[in-house]
């Protein structure tokens, strides 16, 4: 039987393509489900502000009247403009292990980008980089995070089957929570306090970072900008994040640097892991989602660092190391045995370098592909888009 790609039109179908990995990983015991709600606000035009900028389509792939691939593709105008890179996105990408399905949705991406002009596509990415991004190649019987996204071995294989290759890397680590902090850390940590005139955020309860959240999104934005892909956040976006997220941060698992001016020079945000009650939860936070979810943060064993970030005219002064020492220290007194650090640019190694003072593994890596469009599929698009203007006329 064929596979037929039908663009996602209507709320049942938005429906559908956020439910068919729930189908795809149903027994399996890596893969990390989303909550509904949450995926459903980012892809939907009408709640996320990445659409000032974005343009996004999603396809579904049938054989017969069973759902057994999705896809989505983006243009992010910003990027194209920043990077000068005229290069489009595929994200939320899953399929059956059927080459033929594979190819069909990234066919439908492929063209698509050539009829809006791109030369490349590359993925998988989100609208921006608070989204999941990077398809996992290594340590693919590592129990996932809520902060990544996770898939079959044979993902990649069909990825390079169909002319994609390594664009980036990233790699992640398990680091354990050490007995004592080690010596040379406290050492950093006590030079950079007196001689920065840096100090630590005492916060209580989740209310106390919100005078300093949209200084803190600015740190993101100097911070991040040289890095892959990284698009600056507008206020708008900044503002969504901050409403969706600082009111569930977990105060002991956070960790603010402020400077004499008593403003955010670096942060770095944790969270209790959430992997085993999102998957009990099944996507839902109602009827008993919340229950298991609120179980989570009480009674943490694990952290996942979700982001963190060094104002430029800070970075390589020891304050990174000062962060992660204040929440080692944490750890120690709260009782918390690892923390997963979530993706890392592999050629990032003044972040990787926080772990030699720690027991620390890496234990998965996820790539970014890349995929530079012929002269022929540009010939297609342009085909494509003359034929759409002809029927409407």
């Amino acid at each position: 039987m064929r596979v037929e790609i039908r663009e996602v039109e209507s709320e049942r179908d938005l429906g559908q393509f956020i439910r068919f990995p729930f189908d795809l990983y149903k027994n399996n015991d890596c893969w990390i489900p989303p909550l509904d709600f949450d995926e459903r606000k980012t892809l939907h035009r009408d709640h996320n502000p990445a659409f000032d900028f974005c343009e996004a389509k999603y396809w579904l792939a049938f054989r017969g009247r069973k759902v057994v691939g999705r896809v989505a593709g983006i243009i992010n105008k910003s990027y194209v403009e920043t990077w000068n890179q005229r290069y489009a996105r595929f994200g939320w990408i899953d399929f059956i292990d059927d080459l033929e399905v594979s190819r069909a949705l990234l066919s439908a991406v492929e063209s698509w980008a050539v009829a809006g002009g791109m030369d490349a596509v590359h993925g998988p990415l989100g609208f921006t980089d608070m989204d999941r991004e990077g398809m996992l190649v290594e340590g693919f019987h590592e129990l996932g995070t809520m902060a990544t996204m996770y898939n079959y071995p044979y993902y990649p294989v069909h990825l390079e089957h169909h002319g994609y290759e390594k664009d980036v890397d990233w790699v992640e680590y398990e680091v354990r929570t050490p007995e004592t902090i080690p010596e040379r850390a406290e050492q950093i940590s006590r030079r950079v306090l007196g001689r920065r005139r840096l100090r630590i955020l005492d916060a209580k309860h989740p209310r106390d970072f919100l005078p300093y959240a949209h200084a803190i999104f600015d740190v993101i934005n100097r911070a991040y900008g040289n890095l892959y892909g990284f698009v600056p956040l507008t206020e708008r976006q900044i503002d969504f994040y901050t409403k969706q997220y600082f009111p569930n941060v977990v105060p002991d698992y956070v960790k603010i640097l402020l400077d004499e001016r008593d403003q955010p020079a670096g942060f770095v945000i944790g969270m209790p892991s959430l992997s085993r009650a999102l998957q009990k939860a099944k996507g839902r936070l109602f009827p008993f989602g919340i229950f298991h979810l609120l179980r989570a943060l009480r009674r943490p064993k694990h952290v996942d660092l979700l982001i963190g970030a060094i104002r430029p005219d800070l970075q390589g002064s020891g304050a990174d190391a000062l962060l992660i020492t204040e929440l080692a220290a944490t750890f120690i007194q709260n009782g918390i045995l690892s923390a997963e650090s979530n993706p890392e640019l592999e050629e990032n190694l003044r972040v990787q370098g926080h772990w030699k003072h720690f027991h620390a593994r890496q234990h998965k890596r996820r790539r970014c592909f890349i995929k530079h469009l012929s002269q022929a599929q540009h010939g297609e698009g342009r085909a494509v888009v003359q034929a759409a203007g002809a029927g409407q006329g």
